[in-house]
Order: structure tokens, then sequence, then C-alpha cells
């Protein structure tokens, strides 16, 4: 049996607990899914690391731990930066003499800092540089649907946070 294949019978055999383990110590799906690829990954990186372990689902359940470990204490990372960032930066808005058009436009940076980093870098690239999604996926190095989809949920996001300003601005307007 080659490595490709060794390495395909031991995801068959493992893949699913593996997803189980990092599931329950990650609590998010899309977490478990890439602890689970570095695993896989890491194993075709050095297929031999199999080739001398007693249990090859217990150095795999090993693997999955550093690697959720890793990626938890990655996100938390990102969470203190984000928070940091969200605390120290400045609208890039400029003052107007209209106070509504301020109270509108820091309520928009504000929904915009409220959204995860990824999220905001591609709504941030989209609506304030107007680069295409091919440039962002370029600029990002991911894929462009994936810039989409970022997009996609971050102007949700946003939407949902300045839905009740529309809504006053629009009663106390009496349309928009």
């Amino acid at each position: 049996m080659d490595v490709s294949q060794q390495i395909a019978r031991c995801y068959d055999t493992h893949a699913r607990a593996l997803y189980a383990h990092a599931l329950v110590m990650t609590s998010d799906p899309a977490d478990a899914e890439e602890v689970l690829q570095n695993v896989f990954a890491r194993l075709i990186r050095r297929p031999e690391a199999l080739q001398s372990a007693r249990d090859d689902k217990a150095v795999l359940m090993k693997w999955v731990h550093d690697a959720a470990v890793d990626l938890i204490r990655s996100n938390a990372r990102r969470r203190d930066r984000n928070e940091i960032w969200q605390a120290n930066t400045v609208s890039p808005f400029a003052k107007t003499e209209d106070p509504d058009k301020d109270a509108y436009a820091q309520a928009v940076w504000e929904a915009l800092n409220q959204l995860p980093e990824e999220q905001r870098s591609v709504v941030h690239l989209r609506l304030w540089e107007g680069y295409t999604f091919e440039t962002i996926a370029s600029t990002l190095n991911i894929s462009i649907n994936t810039a989409g989809s970022r997009f996609r949920y971050g102007i949700d996001k946003m939407r949902e946070r300045l839905r009740p300003l529309y809504e006053e601005l629009k009663d106390y307007h009496g349309c928009l």
C-alpha cells in the first residue's frame, strides 16, 4: 500500500472520531474542520510519523488536541487584537456640519468594527476601496467564493446592527 492509500485509509477509518474530538474542543464546526484539515496536512507532510505508532488513532487524537489548542489560542489572540483595535480606532469619516450624518457615519463605523476581522477586511476593501472580489481574494490570499461569502455575511450583520437606526430615521424623516 502506498503512502496516499495509507493516508486515505487513515482518513476513512478515523476522520469521524477526530472531527468529533475537534468539535468538542472548539465548539465550532468550521474550527473543527480546520483542525481536521491541519491534522491531515501534517500527516501528508510526515506520513512516517504513524509508521512506528502502536495506535494510529491515539497519535492522531493527540494531534487533534494540539491543533485545537493552537487554534483556540490563535482565536483568543485575534479576539484580543480585535478588541484592542476597536477600542483604539477613530472613525475615518470626516466630521460634517450635520449631526445626523455624523451620527449615521459613527453607527456605520461601529457596525463595521463589530464584524469579525476577516469579514471587516473584505467589507472595507469592497465598499470603501472599491476592490473587486477577484482583487480582494488575491490581496487576502483567499478564494473568490470565500471573499464573496465573507462580504455577504458581513453586510448581513451590519444591516442587522443598523436596522434600528434606519427605522428611527425613516420614522423621523417620514421616508427614506
